[in-house]
């Protein structure tokens, strides 16, 4: 205790931090980039609140997004935690400076985080209830002397045919699976930001300030990029096979994705060269433009297919085209 204590306001001396003179082209570069992040995540903020619905989105995919790019972020804390403890030797300006490189990533974590709070605020609501009925003998014998009058003014009591003749069913309101899985994908999101947020600062605040960097904390930081890679690599996968099965847009935004897919090798080269990073911290974010290409060419090819065939991103007919001969593939299924 005594260690981490003295540790905790251990800040290295001003002769220690040896601060590169800064690159104008390179703060340039990255202060455009973080106006793009806000700008590129706009348009899928406004999509899901003014559409009223988050559906089309995978729980997957958000639960990994959110966590490889938590990772990614505590990586880049990690091997730039000198230039968080010189900031008391340097002007607020040139602190700022230092720590864009960090500030790109923790806006790209943030923005997404909103992405996973409104998929929960706008979970469709027909996803997220269904109604289960009892078994027919099962109602006989529990409603067979109530009045069906008196049943008929409950909102969960249905009056269904049954045997040729019209009598009662319960019919309870449940949570559907989906849902569930969403709320769980939020808690665990929620957990593992925490739990290694408070791992990493722990191991920074009780570990020397040395250069080249303490072993355990070389060895966190290979950790978190590999391990954002590695979630960064699964998260589209399910995205993916979604958009590709339902052959909808849904609540994707083409416009984010056609300004994040070019602006990731900005990002990306942005952040290969500021101090301290290395390959572990932008790997994830190459793999996940390599990605997110892939998933926008889908979804630009189901937008060619719904004008088509006269649906809009979630399915539904166009009200200029309600009265179309041709059943869609859609509506075959459907009937």
């Amino acid at each position: 205790m005594n260690s981490f204590l003295a540790n905790l306001t251990e800040r290295p001396s001003g002769g220690q931090c040896n601060i590169q003179p800064h690159d104008i082209r390179s703060d340039g570069l990255t202060a455009v980039i973080l106006v793009g992040l806000i700008l590129s995540y706009l348009p899928q903020i406004l999509r899901i609140v003014n559409q009223g619905t988050s559906e089309g989105f995978s729980s997957a995919f958000l639960l990994l997004g959110a966590t490889s790019s938590a990772s990614g972020m505590l990586n880049v804390l990690v091997v730039q935690w000198s230039l968080f403890q010189c900031c008391r030797h340097t002007g607020a300006g040139s602190c700022f400076l230092n720590l864009m490189g960090f500030i790109q990533v923790f806006l790209q974590w943030f923005l997404f985080s909103i992405i996973v709070i409104l998929y929960l605020v706008y979970f469709p609501r027909h996803l997220k209830y269904h109604r289960t009925l009892a078994l027919p003998d099962e109602t006989d014998a529990q409603y067979q002397a109530i009045p069906t009058a008196s049943l008929a003014t409950e909102s969960n009591i249905l009056q269904e045919p049954i045997n040729g003749t019209t009598r009662p069913v319960r019919a309870q309101v449940e949570t559907t699976p989906a849902w569930r899985q969403a709320v769980l994908m939020g808690i665990f999101v929620a957990l593992h930001i925490g739990l290694l947020l408070g791992l990493s600062l722990y191991l920074l605040y009780t570990l020397s300030s040395t250069q080249p960097p303490h072993p355990i904390l070389r060895s966190l930081a290979t950790f978190l990029g590999l391990s954002g890679t590695l979630l960064a690599v699964c998260q589209y996968a399910p995205q993916i096979y979604q958009t590709y099965t339902t052959r909808l847009v849904g609540a994707l935004s083409i416009g984010t994705m056609v300004i994040q897919v070019p602006g990731a090798v900005f990002f990306i080269l942005s952040l290969a060269f500021r101090p301290g990073v290395d390959w572990t911290s932008w790997l994830a974010y190459a793999v996940t433009a390599l990605m997110q290409s892939a998933l926008l060419v889908l979804c630009v090819a189901w937008k060619r297919r719904q004008k088509q065939e006269g649906i809009d991103d979630f399915g539904h007919p166009l009200e200029s085209d309600t009265s179309r001969a041709v059943p869609t593939e859609r509506d075959r299924l459907v009937q």
